[in-house]
């Protein structure tokens, strides 16, 4: 499966897009990563869980395809990007990220958290596998969020805004 920049390999914009997007993406997998060493039970999930919520509705601003992005288009291309986010399937495009929704998606790699929240406990080499699967899940699910944005920018043919100024970026 090809990744977030080789699908938008072609359009500069959106190649900008989706190297923004990593950087946010990145910076999240590394708080994640973190948080996945320290020995509290649940504590990594709630991490994980939080962090995804701020950062899916970041990634959909970078790619216009947040609720209030989508509510401003035209109603005709709003159609095309409702049509397009069904056959891509996204159920975190366009709407209000709850706890609800970033728990689905996680489901989809739960064995990977469990098998985090488990190795934590095997002192120093455990510590650093269930970093590395933190990492690893964060970025997982990141990616593929990109890999959906991409495919519901290209099939509804939506102009992606202007980047975000600097000031403006949450980090």
């Amino acid at each position: 499966m090809p990744t977030s920049l080789q699908m938008a390999a072609g359009d500069p914009e959106l190649a900008a897009a989706v190297r923004r997007a990593r950087k946010l993406l990145h910076r999240r997998a590394v708080v994640a990563a973190a948080a996945s060493v320290v020995p509290v039970p649940g504590l990594d999930w709630a991490v994980d869980a939080a962090l995804l919520s701020r950062l899916i509705p970041q990634i959909n601003t970078e790619f216009g395809l947040s609720a209030e992005q989508i509510d401003q288009l035209d109603p005709k291309k709003r159609e095309q990007v409702q049509k397009a986010v069904g056959l891509v399937g996204s159920v975190l495009i366009g709407k209000l990220i709850t706890r609800e929704l970033v728990i689905r998606a996680t489901q989809t790699v739960g064995l990977r958290l469990s098998t985090k929240q488990v190795a934590k406990y095997v002192p120093l080499a455990g510590q650093a596998i269930a970093a590395t699967i933190g990492y690893a899940t964060l970025r997982y699910l990141g990616e593929q969020h990109l890999r959906d944005c991409i495919r519901v920018v290209q099939q509804a043919q939506l102009r992606l805004p202007p980047p975000m100024a600097p000031s403006v970026v949450r980090h």
